[in-house]
């Protein structure tokens, strides 16, 4: 199909359509007619990242109904994504226990988890054993009665020895420490209260072999001796921060710790334990609490398993810094000046802390090398410098690619990734044609994107070694000596389902200052760097000789703006171009084509018969050196480097009918020629 074939083709059609009925309503209403696969087909349209918990459900529910299980567990376990709702993680764990046994859903890992109380835990077992699913995990749980964790561990003859356990989750509360409110010898009493605690972890090891998850405890809100407990070491509250403290140094490598002290503020402290809840059903930790508690039982319980993440994979603009480093030049970029230079600069020291634990610190950019390392070089607020990186990739090919020669050179399963970048839709490419790899969803404000990643719970670790803080060192050498992975794949059929719009128009006055910006930084994919200023533009404007396109794209995401170029000038029957740019952020997305495309028809409409560009090259757009050839031009001259190309539009017609054609998804808008 065409272009002008596609039902989006006419924006003036679309502009019909009743914009108030949502996809999710479309599919409301087909499913209560009974439509189920045409309701799925109107609730994926609505999907966003992270996705509604509402909608995950529904479409949980289509898939179940049309008898395909593998999608309503995915779709249940997508809960997960959508936040901490309990009653959605409650609905969502119905649907996956449904369908799990129907889709027969291969897990990365099996284990027989035993989740010991001393509150009711009836309600923590299904968010835990959801949040597992999610990382790939089956739980095959057994739960302990209401307060009977010590005397399951006493008992040798116990259910939990006959379950054999691979884990032992404690799953206890402040309320169940064995200290006074005031004491006079309160380093004698946390000792106490210390031993006992290590005395059950030895017995779990020494009779079931399992690993040991324990939860810290969280300390309370209500404290009658108000801020004066801080001074008093002798108070419940002051010991509980010291049984916390001495058990986080007797665990050592042997126990892994949730940490339910920091998860407690997090949430908040009267949000965590709701009163309420525990005098109707001993429930120590409130029920919108649940969610989270379980999501980081199960990230420590993947690190146990060997399943966290260890590499990160980072884009650069807008993501390291701000700013397009080849557009904007070292001196522009937003790195340490204002409350954006500072949020990258915090996000960099960051990375820098999880490096030094251990992390693998990759870069995966669209740009040319050589831009791409001037901040690592010279910047003088940069962090990151280049040793600090284990590969580094900067070039043109796709991002699905590029991870794959990342993976392959380094030697790590994809399952060991994890992407971060600003833009959605490479985001989404990643999500697409590499669903082994993890992609973390930066917000759009970079103060933020500290505290996204710091909640990111893949990066989870079981311990610490001194060859952890070597590990980028052992990395970068693996690198030196493999090759990267050739190219595979296509993501053509990608570009489609992003549903892009490509509205062309000549330059009107309210684009000149934007328009001038673009020519003025625009490098990589500029055909022939010429420079003109707001006058220059205005001249254009008033020529009726110059034929001048600009081009807006969006897609189901984002708006990305004006982001291509175009001034010819007629002389005779030949169309001279004279400037030819695109902003490298949409590079690979056929906007090329289309502005190629829109020329030729504003060529026929004149009258010309041909077409004439010109290239010259420069140190930075290497990369459009083949946009005339690729696009069926022929090669007429090379003069002292600068090469001159035509195109005969008698003989070959319309770019997109006879060469490289854009994508069938575009919308066009011509410009009032």
């Amino acid at each position: 199909m065409g272009i002008s074939d596609h039902p989006l083709m006419n924006i003036a059609r679309a502009q019909h359509l009743d914009s108030s009925v949502t996809p999710e309503t479309r599919g409301d209403t087909l499913r209560k007619k009974g439509q189920i696969e045409q309701a799925i087909e109107a609730y994926l349209e609505g999907v966003t990242t992270p996705p509604a918990a509402a909608l995950c459900l529904k479409l949980a529910r289509c898939y179940e109904q049309v008898e395909h299980p593998a999608e309503a567990c995915r779709w249940a376990l997508s809960i997960i994504d959508a936040g901490d709702d309990f009653t959605s993680w409650q609905a969502g764990w119905v649907l996956f226990q449904r369908n799990a046994l129907k889709a027969r859903r291969p897990a990365v890992r099996s284990v027989k988890v035993a989740l010991l109380g001393s509150y009711t835990t009836t309600q923590l077992g299904p968010m835990l054993c959801l949040a597992a699913g999610k990382l790939g995990i089956h739980i095959d749980l057994y739960e302990s009665r209401y307060g009977q964790y010590q005397q399951d561990i006493l008992d040798h003859k116990s259910g939990l020895y006959a379950f054999n356990p691979n884990i032992v989750v404690l799953a206890v509360h402040e309320g169940d420490l064995r200290l006074p409110d005031y004491s006079q010898r309160p380093e004698e009493d946390v000792q106490k209260e210390v031993r006992r605690w290590t005395g059950l972890w030895q017995m779990v090891a020494e009779r079931a072999r399992a690993r040991i998850v324990q939860h810290n405890f969280a300390l309370p809100c209500e404290v009658p001796t108000g801020h004066l407990t801080t001074r008093l070491s002798g108070s419940r509250y002051m010991m509980t921060q010291a049984v916390n403290a001495r058990l986080g140094e007797a665990a050592a490598n042997a126990v892994s710790l949730v940490d339910c002290e920091r998860l407690s503020s997090l949430i908040g402290k009267q949000r965590w334990r709701d009163p309420r809840y525990w005098n109707v059903s001993k429930q120590a930790v409130a029920l919108e609490a649940l969610p989270l508690l379980g999501r980081h039982t199960a990230a420590v319980i993947a690190a146990d398993l060997g399943l966290s993440r260890k590499c990160l994979v980072l884009d650069l603009d807008n993501t390291l810094w701000g700013g397009v480093i080849a557009e904007d030049g070292l001196a522009g970029i937003k790195l340490g000046q204002g409350p954006d230079g500072e949020a990258f600069v915090a996000f960099q020291e960051y990375l820098l802390k999880l490096k030094r634990k251990g992390v693998i610190l990759t870069v995966c950019s669209k740009n040319n090398h050589a831009d791409a390392i001037q901040p690592f070089e010279k910047h003088p607020e940069m962090r990151l410098k280049l040793q600090d990186i284990a590969l580094f990739v900067a070039n043109w090919e796709s991002k699905p690619d590029n991870i794959r020669a990342i993976a392959k050179t380094l030697q790590i399963g994809l399952d060991a990734l994890v992407f971060v970048d600003d833009n959605p839709v490479e985001r989404q490419i990643v999500r697409k044609f590499l669903p082994e790899v993890d992609v973390i969803s930066l917000p759009e404000d970079p103060s933020y994107y500290l505290r996204t990643l710091s909640d990111y719970l893949l990066l989870e670790t079981s311990s610490l070694t001194a060859e952890d803080t070597e590990r980028t060192g052992q990395y970068r050498a693996r690198a030196q000596i493999m090759e990267l992975e050739a190219t595979a794949g296509s993501i053509e059929d990608f570009y489609r389902s992003l549903r892009m719009q490509a509205i062309v128009t000549p330059f009107d006055a309210s684009q000149l200052p934007r328009i001038a910006q673009l020519i003025g930084k625009t490098n990589q994919f500029n055909l022939t760097t010429r420079r003109h200023g707001m006058a220059q533009l205005e001249a254009f404007v008033r020529d009726e000789t110059y034929v001048h396109f600009a081009l807006r794209l969006r897609d189901r995401y984002t708006d990305h703006g004006l982001v291509s170029v175009m001034i010819a000038r007629q002389q005779g029957d030949i169309l001279d171009i004279d400037t030819w740019l695109m902003s490298c952020r949409v590079i690979g997305r056929t906007v090329e084509t289309t502005m190629l495309e829109q020329l030729c028809r504003r060529a026929a409409q004149l009258g010309c018969t041909s077409l004439r560009g010109t290239y010259i090259p420069t140190q930075k757009n290497a990369m459009a050196a083949d946009a005339y050839a690729k696009h069926g031009f022929e090669r007429v001259a090379d003069n002292e480097g600068s090469e001159v190309w035509t195109y005969d539009l008698t003989a070959k017609g319309l770019i997109a009918n006879t060469f490289v054609k854009p994508v069938d998804s575009w919308e066009l808008a011509d410009g009032a020629h």
